[in-house]
């Protein structure tokens, strides 16, 4: 048996433990016969460390983070605790930028009733942020993206865990730039306490909010993917 360990980042509010396991589902419809198990890092249960320990039978396992950024919990936190628990397993790559992730947002903003081709719009996404340079670097690299095969008047990133620029700051380059109408994309997969802090500004500046990723078949997609290069590259590593 070959197991899918997704691996969520964890949260005291329940509507992202809640989206997690939406996703592990998605996954193992996508996929019959994959066992597919959830963990969480931190806050929920079960941890990491304790599906890693109570693996039985399985042949192969991946550790698969249901994470968009490759910072501190896909570098640090994860490895660590694999490693404390013994096991022998693969880690998988997060989601990252991936091109489906991004169509994904680009239609959590069309579905506000927006045009591709209305060039009054300008889209701000909101990104938790990391102490990590290179990862909030990548992260930015979305937002131009975000405009392909659209007319709208650009396209911006604010992250709400770090001190520039603020929302307020990256909605008014926006409109310098020309934008009429600003609708805010969370680069989230699930509601939360940091989401939450999105809405509270959206709602007090008035302006749109799309929805996060959530478990959307292509989020599910790309955790397969994942899974599959890592396995891949492990069964390549032991045959050499």
């Amino acid at each position: 048996m070959t197991t899918l360990v997704l691996t969520a980042h964890g949260s005291r509010d329940p509507r992202s433990a809640a989206n997690a396991r939406a996703v592990a589902d998605r996954v193992a419809r996508l996929r019959p016969g994959l066992d597919v198990r959830l963990a969480f890092c931190e806050l929920n249960s079960p941890s990491l460390v304790d599906v890693l320990t109570g693996l039985t039978g399985v042949r192969e396992a991946v550790v698969t983070p249901l994470l968009l950024a490759n910072a501190y919990h896909a570098r640090i936190d994860i490895p660590g605790q694999i490693a404390q628990s013994g096991v022998d397993v693969a880690q998988a790559d997060v989601l990252g930028e991936d091109p489906r992730l991004i169509s994904v947002l680009r239609q959590r903003v069309i579905d506000l009733s927006v045009s591709r081709h209305d060039d009054r719009v300008g889209v701000l996404v909101a990104a938790i942020g990391s102490s990590d340079a290179m990862a909030n670097a990548r992260t930015r690299q979305m937002a131009p993206q975000l405009l392909a095969g659209t007319s709208w008047a650009g396209a911006t990133t604010a992250f709400v865990t770090r001190p520039e620029p603020s929302l307020a700051e990256a909605a008014g380059r926006l409109r310098r730039q020309g934008a009429r109408r600003v609708i805010i994309a969370p680069w989230f997969l699930a509601p939360g306490r940091l989401p939450d802090r999105v809405r509270s500004f959206a709602d007090y500046a008035g302006i749109e909010l799309a929805e996060p990723l959530g478990a959307h078949r292509l989020v599910a997609e790309t955790v397969l993917d994942r899974f599959d290069e890592a396995l891949n590259s492990r069964i390549q590593g032991i045959a050499a």
